[in-house]
């Protein structure tokens, strides 16, 4: 399969951080990973803080490559990514702050959108970068209820300082395939950048 098209920046900017990256046990999959989530954001410490689970890359590029349903929390997670899933495998795509209206009692509307999702397309792949409370409510739901959410994978990229961290040692401690930003940071660009990576390799590993 021939290469999404790409613009000189671009490929100046992959130069300049591959200049730049330095030593490091990444494998080719997980560097173009952590290699346009520094693009995205022109940070380097996320060199130390994108975590991959066991077997989470091949998850997620045959879940993709199958045409699989994508949930995102936000609005944000969602206009960094519909231009490459609809360039690809335009896959079905969900917004759960858009779903989540009017909330259910107690929960945000992030949260009761994400499991409302959740109820349609329990096998998603799941991005989450920008809610702690929906990664939360998300990890309840895999644990209270495995049948009722089994996700391909989840891109766990919340950022800021109330349930941040905590939400994603709650992602930690489940058993699904995960790729994890450690620590307050994370975000919408982060967020929509790992999944952007994964559908880049899921494109051009296709026959």
């Amino acid at each position: 399969m021939a290469k999404l098209w790409q613009s000189p920046i671009l490929e100046e900017s992959f130069a300049l951080i591959d200049a730049e990256f330095g030593a490091h046990d990444f494998t080719p999959e997980q560097y173009a990973v952590v290699r346009r989530v520094i693009h995205s954001t022109a940070d380097f410490e996320f060199k130390q803080l994108v975590s991959f689970g066991a077997g989470a890359i091949a998850a997620g590029l045959a879940h993709l490559a199958q045409g699989g349903p994508i949930i995102v929390d936000v609005t944000m997670v969602r206009q960094g990514v519909v231009s490459m899933v609809e360039r690809t495998f335009q896959n079905p795509l969900l917004t759960a702050v858009t779903v989540g209206d009017p909330p259910e009692a107690g929960r945000t509307r992030t949260e009761t959108g994400l499991l409302r999702c959740l109820q349609q397309y329990p096998e998603a792949l799941v991005v989450v970068g920008n809610a702690p409370t929906a990664l939360m409510a998300l990890c309840d739901r895999i644990q209270s209820a495995p049948a009722a959410a089994t996700p391909a994978l989840v891109i766990g990229a919340p950022v800021g300082f109330v349930a941040v961290e905590a939400s994603k040692v709650r992602l930690a401690q489940t058993s699904v395939p995960q790729i994890r930003v450690e620590g307050r940071k994370g975000g919408s660009p982060a967020a929509a950048a790992i999944l952007n990576a994964l559908l880049v390799l899921a494109w051009e590993q296709q026959p």
